[in-house]
């Protein structure tokens, strides 16, 4: 008999706001890790024909160069699209209690507010795990996102 394989996927996208700043930390061995929390927002009507609108939290974690831009760009209430995997996490508190979480690894983190809503801080169109882009340059001329259609 053929034995049957199921293909595997792990693919998550996500659009929400930054419920606080990111937290960057180095590990022992010197590689930038940034945590943050997004809240992702669903519409729905309930069964009495209202809308209801629920928010749900989700543990974003960023490694290397991209923790890094996190860091630079991103800040409590930021929007952005994040792309990347689940992965689980267990440890054990302090008192021996095991804790464990599901949170996505971000592959790719897309900052999508165009204006400042820090000061300081420009948002750079997007940083991608493999291939970062560089910073944008100070006093570079605005994104006209206006369409003429």
């Amino acid at each position: 008999m053929t034995e049957l394989r199921l293909a595997e996927l792990n693919r998550v996208f996500l659009v929400g706001r930054l419920t606080r700043d990111p937290e960057v930390r180095q590990t022992t061995a010197g590689t930038p890790v940034a945590n943050f929390t997004i809240a992702v927002n669903r519409r729905y009507k309930n069964a009495a024909g209202d809308w209801k609108d629920e928010t749900t939290f989700v543990g974003i974690v960023a490694w290397q160069k991209l923790a890094e831009l996190c860091k630079q760009y991103l800040a409590k209430g930021r929007a952005v699209l994040v792309e990347g995997k689940l992965q689980s996490r267990s440890w054990e508190t302090e008192d021996g209690q095991k804790r464990s979480m599901l949170e996505v690894r971000a592959d790719r983190v897309e900052f999508l507010d165009r204006g400042d809503s820090r000061p300081g801080a420009d948002a750079g169109p997007a940083a991608d795990a493999a291939d970062a882009p560089a910073a944008p340059s100070p006093g570079a001329p605005p994104v006209d996102d206006d369409l003429p259609f």
